[in-house]
């Protein structure tokens, strides 16, 4: 019998801030192995309060889809700042430079997009 569902809590899934030591920064949790997925990406972030995320990044070829879950804060899109509210989605199309800063309260968003392996460019300051 094939298993058609895969169920995981977000909170269960590893963090992976606290891998490359920018726990102090946010949350950053990648559930989509933890699910199974097979062409889906999907990522659960939570930037703490006033905090910046430590870099911006790009991807080749994937389109992105974020939607805020709780508190407000601020994304900056190719240096253009949009700001950011409880139920926002924001679709962010490939090759956008994007970093993410909480406000007062925290930034709480999920990322869906196809899963490209290496397609994401990381850039520092």
């Amino acid at each position: 019998m094939s298993v058609n569902y895969t169920k995981k809590n977000l909170h269960e899934v590893k963090d992976g801030a606290v891998e490359v030591g920018m726990s102090e920064l946010q949350e950053a949790r990648f559930p989509a192995p933890d699910l199974d997925c097979e062409t889906t990406g999907f990522a659960y972030h939570r930037i703490h309060p006033g905090k910046r995320q430590g870099f911006a990044h790009r991807h080749d070829a994937a389109e992105e889809v974020h939607v805020v879950l709780g508190g407000s804060g601020t994304v900056e899109l190719d240096g253009e700042r949009v700001d950011l509210a409880p139920m926002d989605a924001l679709r962010i199309a490939p090759r956008v430079a994007r970093v993410f800063e909480a406000g007062p309260e925290g930034l709480e968003y999920l990322v869906f997009g196809p899963r490209h392996e290496g397609d994401g460019e990381m850039i520092q300051g």
